[in-house]
Order: C-alpha cells, then sequence, then structure tokens
C-alpha cells in the first residue's frame, strides 16, 4: 500500500472514531504544577454524573485526532464547489492581507468620525461603485446578508408604497424559479405571495404574469439571470407591465455574476436590488458568519434606505439617517471587514476586468454543459449563463436519483452540486462552476459526473450505496433532524 493511500486510510479511521473510544485510563495530555491553593472539596457522589465522563488522552493523540479531522473537511482551498445558486469560489488572499491592516482591523465603530475617515472613505466608494455597477442611484451597505438585503428592499418598497397611498397593495409577485428566500421575505414582510410560472424555454410565463398582475401588486421579486440559469428575453417588458400598474420590479441580484459590467438592473427597469458580495465581489461566502447584502435603488427609493448611509461633505465623510428610513438592520455600520474585501476586489478589476469575469462564468457553465450532454438530461436547449441545470431523470429509469448521483461525486474528490433545486425540474442537478475554476478543474469535474454516468448503467448498486470511503455513509436526515443525539453516551457493552 502506497504512503498516500494508507494516511487517506488513516484518516478515514479517525474520523470514524470518538476520542471517547481513544480514550485510556491514566493517560493525560499535559503537566500541571502543584496546586498552589487550597482544594475544593468534591460535590457530594450523588451530584456527580457518571455518564458525563472526558476521554483520557495524551497530547499527540488529540493534535493527531483534530489535525485529521481537519483534513476530513471540504473547502474551496481544496477542491471545486459546484453549487449552484451558492456561488462558492476562490477569494483572493491578498484582500484577507488588506483586511488585517491596522488602520482597518484595530479600529472601533463608536471612534470619532474624524479618527475612521478612511474606513467610512472605503463604503462611501464602495456604495458609488456598486449604485454605478448596478445602473442604480443610491445604495446601503447595512445589510448583513443576501436574504436580510431582500427583506431590506422589500420594507423600502412597502414604506414608499405606503408613503404614496398605496398601502392596498398587498401582493408580491415572485416566479416559481425564485430562491426560496424570495418567498419566505415577502411574506416575512407581510405580503401575499403569488407565484408565476416558467414557460418551457424557462423565461417568465407571460401570459401567466398578465393574468396575476392587478390592481392589489406592490412588487414583482425576479432574479436576473434565473435560478434555471436563463436570461430572461422578456425582462424590459415585464418592466413595463410592471410599471403601467403601479407595481415595482424588485431585483435578485445574486447571480450577478453573469452580467457584471454588460448589463445593469437599473438600465433594464429594476427599481431595487440586492447583491451578494460572496458571488459576485469574492468575499468570504456567509454559512453563518458574517455576509454582505448590500442594496441599491433608484433615486425614488433613497430616502428610505436604512441607516446610517455615508456621505461625503466638504468636511470629509460622515454617517447619516435618510429622512424617511427603515431604520436599523444591525449594529452599526456593517460587516465591515467583509465590505471592505469586495472594495479591494473592485478596485482590482476595475471595469475590464469584470467584463473578464462575467465572460469566464458563463464560458465555464456552457462549457461543463456542453460536456455533460448526452449523459445527463438538460431540461432547457439555450445557452446557459453562470450556471447550468442537468437532470438525472435519464439515470432515473435505473433506480438512481440526483441523489445518489451527488453521493457518488463525494467518491470522487467533490463537494456535489446543489440537487432538487430548482424545484420545477425533475431530479436537478444545478451546477454552477463560477469564473475563478480552471478548464483542468472543470475537465476532472466532468469525468467523475460521465463516470458515474457509465455506472449507472453498469453497476447502478455502487451509486445508490454511496458514499463508500467517508467515515460515515448515508444518515436517515430527517430523524437527524427531528431527534438529533447531541450528547455522547457509554456502550451498554
Amino acid at each position: 500500500m502506497d504512503n498516500e493511500r494508507m494516511n487517506d486510510e488513516q484518516h478515514t479511521n479517525i474520523g470514524a472514531t470518538l476520542t471517547f473510544d481513544l480514550s485510556r485510563p491514566g493517560r493525560v495530555g499535559c503537566s500541571l504544577p502543584e496546586c498552589d491553593v487550597p482544594e475544593a472539596e468534591i460535590p457530594p457522589a450523588e451530584l456527580l454524573r457518571d455518564d458525563l465522563r472526558l476521554p483520557e488522552l495524551s497530547q499527540p493523540d488529540v493534535v493527531r485526532y483534530f489535525l485529521a479531522l481537519s483534513r476530513l473537511n471540504y473547502s474551496v482551498d481544496t477542491g471545486f464547489y459546484p453549487l449552484g445558486s451558492c456561488t462558492m469560489k476562490h477569494n483572493p488572499k491578498v484582500h484577507e492581507d488588506l483586511a488585517r491592516r491596522p488602520g482597518f482591523a484595530d479600529i472601533h465603530p463608536l471612534q470619532p468620525p474624524e479618527t475612521v475617515q478612511g474606513a467610512l472613505a472605503v463604503m462611501h466608494n464602495l456604495q458609488r461603485c456598486l449604485a454605478e455597477i448596478t445602473g442604480m442611484d443610491a445604495a446601503t451597505l447595512a445589510p448583513a446578508a443576501g436574504a436580510q438585503g431582500e427583506l431590506t428592499g422589500i420594507l423600502i418598497i412597502k414604506a414608499y408604497l405606503a408613503d404614496a397611498g398605496q398601502s392596498h397593495r398587498r401582493k408580491i409577485l415572485v416566479p416559481d424559479s425564485a430562491h426560496g428566500t424570495n418567498p419566505a421575505t415577502a411574506a416575512m414582510a407581510g405580503f401575499e405571495v403569488v407565484t408565476v410560472a416558467s414557460d418551457k424555454d424557462g423565461d417568465t410565463d407571460m401570459q401567466a404574469l398578465q393574468v396575476a398582475l392587478d390592481d392589489d401588486v406592490a412588487a414583482m421579486m425576479l432574479t436576473l439571470p434565473n435560478t434555471l440559469g436563463i436570461f430572461d428575453r422578456d425582462i424590459l417588458t415585464i418592466a413595463e407591465m410592471l410599471h403601467a400598474k403601479g407595481a415595482l420590479l424588485y431585483g435578485d441580484g445574486a447571480n450577478l455574476n453573469a452580467i457584471v459590467g454588460r448589463a445593469r438592473f437599473g438600465d433594464l427597469g429594476f427599481d431595487v436590488v440586492h447583491l451578494n458580495l460572496h458571488k459576485t465581489f469574492s468575499t468570504p461566502h456567509g454559512g453563518g458568519g458574517p455576509g454582505a447584502g448590500p442594496v441599491c435603488v433608484k433615486a425614488p427609493l433613497a430616502t428610505y434606505l436604512p441607516t446610517p448611509v455615508i456621505e461625503q461633505t466638504d468636511g470629509g465623510y460622515r454617517t447619516l439617517r435618510p429622512p424617511h428610513s427603515i431604520g436599523k438592520l444591525q449594529a452599526f455600520h456593517g460587516n465591515f471587514g467583509v465590505l471592505l474585501r469586495a472594495y479591494a476586489y473592485l478596485r482590482s478589476l476595475g471595469a475590464d476586468g469584470f467584463r473578464e469575469v462575467s465572460a469566464n462564468a458563463v464560458l465555464n457553465a456552457n462549457y461543463v454543459r456542453e460536456r455533460l450532454r448526452g449523459a445527463y438530461q438538460l431540461p432547457y436547449g439555450r445557452c446557459a449563463m453562470h450556471e447550468v441545470i442537468a437532470s438525472a431523470s435519464k439515470q432515473r429509469a435505473k433506480g438512481v436519483r440526483a441523489w445518489d448521483v451527488a453521493k457518488r461525486l463525494i467518491d470522487y474528490g467533490f463537494h456535489p452540486p446543489t440537487v432538487y433545486f430548482p424545484l420545477i425540474v425533475e431530479e436537478a442537478m444545478l451546477i454552477e462552476p463560477t469564473e475563478t475554476e480552471s478548464k483542468e478543474a472543470l475537465d476532472a469535474f466532468c469525468e467523475a459526473l460521465l463516470a458515474i454516468a457509465r455506472e449507472v448503467e453498469e453497476t447502478p448498486e455502487v451509486v445508490k450505496s454511496a458514499p463508500h470511503d467517508t467515515p460515515v455513509g448515508r444518515l436517515d436526515e430527517a430523524t437527524a433532524a427531528r431527534r438529533p443525539v447531541l450528547r455522547w453516551q457509554p456502550r451498554n457493552d
């Protein structure tokens, strides 16, 4: 057995073993000095828990155990993330260095404005750049993530319509291919969600839109390009229809990386748009940690932006609260470190660089699409944008589902793509290669998917029982979510 394979098997074994299994009585991880204070009495025996034992390990045991666990983690620094609509791409390391510079890292949001002029200048310039890139007139950096950006935009629309005497507008139109956060956002803001169907080509069904569009509609939330990886060819007509009815057009800008530098939401008729900085502007993905979802608006809505907005005056930069602001979304100025990274990325690339970003994003998606042609069903015959929809409906005839294909990809060393979304595609696999992946990386991923397609034909049980090379195979995910075991229990034996 070669050393690399032996090391991998050792890591897998450790990953399947708990520290309690490695524990040996009397083994210690560090040496403590003699106690120089009076020892406290141990609580009475009836108060002690025999089932709450800590493992006894040496220091090398502990270090090797957790190092082995860390090597089982998958990250964008170790491999390709093909997650459609949840873009995970390389973050340039120079931006991490910039974010750690003392002039940025060591300041505090409660300092007097005159002592943080550099930070305020960065935020003001980022506001202006994002507004320019999206074709809007003003922007806020306050939202902590794309989902909060959605809520911000819809609350701005709600306040704007209320002041215009249009509070009776209680409906939000949402395409059936939308991100799941769109209907959730509309419902959280107190609106009725009305679903609008897609047509066979992946565009908005214009007849369905005409039926749904009445005088009670406040806005339509539309992702462009949409989650099918398609640019809606009727977008200008959609904007005209909404505006003719007194409704607004909200843009989910999560997929801006497909059109950045080439098309602007404001020029297409959108009134509000939120951006996911980790998708287009290469900041760390939220994943429960810090994120940023700036919102850009046309001039009539600027007065409703959340506070704070950064303004430039003759005396420098300062924060302000717009006259009809919807208020604060979180403490202070938003996630400054994330915003700083986005600004660095933006200034590094410039206009020509962003046009190259969108070109590469579209090229990579269509390269993957063509490589998978024939092996998997491609439900939409049009050119893809930033991501491509493939379907495992052909494999289902052999009893293999998209879920099985995703699990088998783990054995090939790849993180699975998004599966079963969008909901309107059977056995959906939503693949986004991003603009930062090389041809070699995409070829390796496609070869794995093609190999799995052959396995489905020849040995489908291998795919249906995957993954085979992980410490834990398939979990009962429903039970794990509803009745999780969160504490170690000693074995009965």
